[in-house]
């Protein structure tokens, strides 16, 4: 895989996208004034008197509509503040307990060591221990509110190299600032909602209301839509980078890319109950269904040519098979479901290179470029 080179595509996309979203926003801005002024004038034709635009009638407009997006994304914001830590206990995590099983232990280990490797102050490690789900996700503002999350069928079926590619992607999201940049879109996007209430609200006044409300309406439509659009590829390009920059760190493919292929065995093994989305635990809440390794399936069936591309493009996670083929430079099936198994004296052993084989050496963990 070539890392440095995708890392550069998904930053230079990432930058094209959030300029697309400042200009959707500019435009939206515009287009309700256009609506209000057309829909001023088939007003004015049906009366039987001459009726003049208000004056700062373009003020009021851009006004409003600014006040409303800006307004909507900084309420949004603050509410999702609540704290990486607070979230993640929200959805069913606990404190990891490395004494009491060696699978944490070993989770322990790997996050110290990329780390290291990073040059990255440690973060929270919780553990969601009901949820059978191959699956992990990183949230907080900043390194003191930063927390990584992992499933119990992380830990139940993936190797050591495996949890290192996991553990480094989801690392990456908290070293590019990526959790704080999606929160940021989210709230925007929150914004552009308001315009579209704020017109139904108007509407349901009827008379003269009705007119003004269906046009706030039209253009609010259109620039939330076009806002979750762009959220999403935005959302997409970052998974990217943290894919490739997982093989950066960990100089392995098999890491990330075999809970990559575990994930689809586990969906196929699944088969149309995946579809119904995580019956358990608590991946199906929003506030962390864009911060998830893979994507949790919502069960969300649409029909129709360009239903289905329009499902493509609010995804919030390239699909499995994508992602696999960019690790590896070509398709590879799914990985079989196998228990990791360790022998119980194993767990009473010192942690590092002295207590685990597997473990990578002092070199190693300081210099990353050392496992090659």
């Amino acid at each position: 895989m070539r890392f440095w080179d995708h890392q550069h595509d998904a930053r230079s996309e990432t930058r094209r996208l959030l300029l697309a979203f400042a200009v959707a926003t500019v435009l939206l801005v515009l287009a309700v004034h256009a609506s209000l002024v057309l829909a001023w004038w088939l007003m004015a034709a049906l009366l039987p008197v001459r009726l003049p635009f208000p004056a700062g009638f373009l003020v009021a407009n851009v006004g409003v509509s600014l006040l409303l997006v800006l307004g909507g994304w900084w309420v949004e914001t603050s509410n999702l503040r609540a704290g990486g830590v607070k979230l993640a206990r929200r959805v069913g995590a606990r404190e990891l307990r490395p004494g009491l099983a060696h699978a944490e232990q070993r989770l322990a280990n790997v996050v110290d060591e990329l780390c290291i490797a990073a040059h990255m102050p440690r973060p929270e490690i919780m553990v969601l221990p009901r949820v059978d789900a191959i699956n992990a996700f990183a949230a907080g503002w900043d390194e003191q509110d930063a927390v990584l999350a992992v499933t119990q069928g992380a830990l139940d079926h993936l190797t050591r190299e495996e949890l290192q590619g996991m553990v480094a992607h989801e690392l990456s999201h908290l070293h590019e600032g990526d959790t704080r940049l999606k929160m940021r879109l989210a709230g925007m996007v929150f914004g552009l909602e308001l315009v579209y209430n704020f017109g139904e609200e108007l509407r349901e006044r009827r008379g003269l209301a009705w007119w003004f409300g269906s046009a706030i309406m039209l253009a609010g439509l259109a620039g939330w839509l076009t806002g979750q659009i762009l959220k999403a590829a935005v959302s997409r390009q970052r998974e990217y980078l943290a894919d490739a920059r997982a093989v950066q760190w960990t100089r392995s493919r098999d890491g990330l890319g075999g809970v990559l292929r575990k994930v689809m065995a586990q969906r196929q093994a699944q088969g149309p109950a995946a579809q119904a989305g995580p019956r358990r635990g608590g991946l199906a809440h929003p506030s962390v269904q864009h911060m998830l390794l893979v994507d949790a399936p919502a069960g969300l069936v649409l029909g129709g040519h360009w239903a289905a591309r329009l499902a493509g493009r609010l995804d919030s996670h390239p699909g499995l098979g994508e992602r696999v083929q960019r690790v590896y430079g070509r398709s590879m099936p799914p990985l079989p479901l196998v228990p990791v198994k360790e022998p119980p004296e194993r767990a009473h052993r010192a942690p590092g290179p002295a207590g685990d084989p597997n473990a990578p050496s002092l070199a190693s963990l300081v210099d990353p470029f050392a496992r090659l």
